[in-house]
């Protein structure tokens, strides 16, 4: 079994609808991951039945027990996050402020304070259209620990490709290159990146691509909409041939690309043109990269 992640330093790029291109061309022989779970937007290709849902609970919140404080402003004063304002005469705890520290709770002399398990989101096991299974997750606005949750996610995929005896894992990571990225990229076989010829786009590759060399993972490039800036794509193709980065392809611009999108559609769906070919060629290139 074989994890392929693909990621990119910005967002914009096009990562997601190739992604989903990979999970549609993969078959059943895929188990796809949805990693980028504070913009989850793979389901709105891949149109999962959200079959199977569990809530996802990471850190601890504050809870101030009305009947209990006396308004004594200990739990206030030491908070270093601004957490506990006075609201109606009451001290309350702002939930998008608060740290979980646990500190108000330890100084509050009448023990009214306590921490609970904070839930902040949820992730889904799915069939979608191709009959693939599909794991994916959505953060809640405003929730921290979005890392975990990836990692959650891809230990769930991880699974359930073990179970089913699936070749591929295809995830979808994060842009950037954050928590969720690491986590997105963490024992993966091989890593696909996906820029742009923009000089954002190539600042971004180079940052991303530290992250990738860190791990000491394999990784390949696909440069879409290549011929919207040459000189800028002969940069990125000369910043990959001395990285020994894999150029995996060069995708022209292409409206249909984006009118595929539009009605719910990946590329290799929606249009049998010079794209559909080189999206094809592309997954054959990363499938045997990674098998190496």
């Amino acid at each position: 079994m074989k994890e392929i992640v693909v990621i990119s330093g910005k967002g914009g790029t096009g990562k997601t609808s190739i992604t989903a291109s990979f999970a549609v061309l993969g078959g059943n022989n895929v188990v796809v991951a949805d990693c980028d779970v504070d913009a989850a937007d793979m389901h709105l290709l891949m149109q999962p039945d959200f079959a199977q849902s569990e809530d996802f609970y990471s850190g601890e919140l504050a809870i101030i027990d009305q009947d209990k404080c006396t308004q004594c402003d200990e739990c206030a004063n030491v908070c270093r996050y601004s957490a506990i304002p006075i609201i109606d005469g009451k001290y309350i705890v702002d939930a998008l402020s608060c740290e979980g520290c646990g500190y108000c709770a330890r100084v509050c002399p009448t023990e009214a304070i306590t921490n609970v398990d904070l839930n902040v989101g949820k992730w889904y096991v799915s069939t979608v259209k191709t009959g693939n299974i599909m794991v994916h997750a959505k953060l809640g606005i405003g929730a921290d620990n979005s890392g975990k949750l990836v990692a959650k996610v891809k230990n769930e995929a991880k699974q359930t490709a073990s179970d089913t005896n699936k070749d591929y894992i295809i995830v979808d990571g994060s842009p950037g290159i954050g928590c969720p990225v690491v986590s997105s990229i963490s024992g993966a076989n091989f890593v696909v990146l996906v820029t742009e010829p923009s000089v954002s786009g190539l600042h971004d590759l180079k940052r991303v691509y530290q992250l990738v060399k860190k791990f000491k993972i394999k990784a390949g490039c696909i440069i879409n909409k290549s011929d919207i800036n040459k000189q800028v794509s002969e940069e990125i193709e000369n910043y990959l041939e001395k990285e020994d980065i894999v150029h995996i392809s060069s995708l022209p611009y292409d409206e249909t690309f984006t009118e595929a999108m539009t009605k719910g559609k990946t590329i290799v769906e929606y249009d049998k043109s010079k794209l559909y070919n080189s999206m094809i060629e592309s997954w054959e290139k990363v499938q045997l990269i990674a098998n190496k």
